[in-house]
């Protein structure tokens, strides 16, 4: 495969991905028994990992989606820019945020700001990856697969440049493919 050029190690691999699936569905099912939840895949990123997470969780639930963006390239802009919006009313609903990685934290507090606003009854935040050193907004998430290191990674619905989604594993990108762009 020519995009395994690209990828300087595994960081995540499919069989660790798989358990932490396991271990967030089992955990946000126990949390979620009896409530009206809504899963909120953050697009494009997350939807990879909400398909796997969502096949893990027993209790009701129903899926949504937001498309927002603040980053260019490999760097966060600091502005959320909006591109699609929920199509259900989240008033009243116990919301998990899906994201692929908690990075700045810019677009997910932005994003627990807009639903707080729209009356959910409850707002949390599950990310496949945490990268705290690089936080710029003061947010946590409630339920985190793996924190990384500050490494750009790619794979399980991450991208760099719209490439590189489709590798079954958490990579880091070598700098060779985006250092002088």
């Amino acid at each position: 495969m020519a995009i395994m050029d690209d990828v300087s190690k595994v960081l995540v691999s499919e069989e660790e991905l798989k358990q932490i699936c396991k271990k967030l569905g089992e955990q946000i099912s126990k949390d979620y028994e009896g409530k009206k939840l809504l899963l909120v895949s953050v697009l494009k990123g997350a939807v990879v990992f909400m398909s796997d997470l969502l096949r893990e969780i027993t209790c009701d639930c129903i899926i949504d989606f937001m498309a927002v963006s603040s980053y260019s390239g490999t760097k966060t802009t600091g502005v959320v820019k909006f591109k699609k919006d929920l199509d259900i009313n989240p008033d009243g609903m116990d919301i998990v945020l899906v994201e692929d990685i908690l990075d700045s934290g810019i677009t997910l507090k932005y994003l627990k700001n807009v639903l707080k606003d729209r009356h959910a009854a409850s707002i949390k935040v599950c990310a496949l990856l945490d990268k705290p050193q690089n936080r710029k907004a003061d947010i946590t998430a409630d339920y985190v697969g793996k924190v990384i290191p500050d490494e750009f990674v790619i794979g399980y619905g991450l991208d760099y440049d719209e490439k590189y989604r489709n590798l079954p594993f958490v990579g880091v990108l070598s700098p060779k493919v985006y250092e002088n762009k």
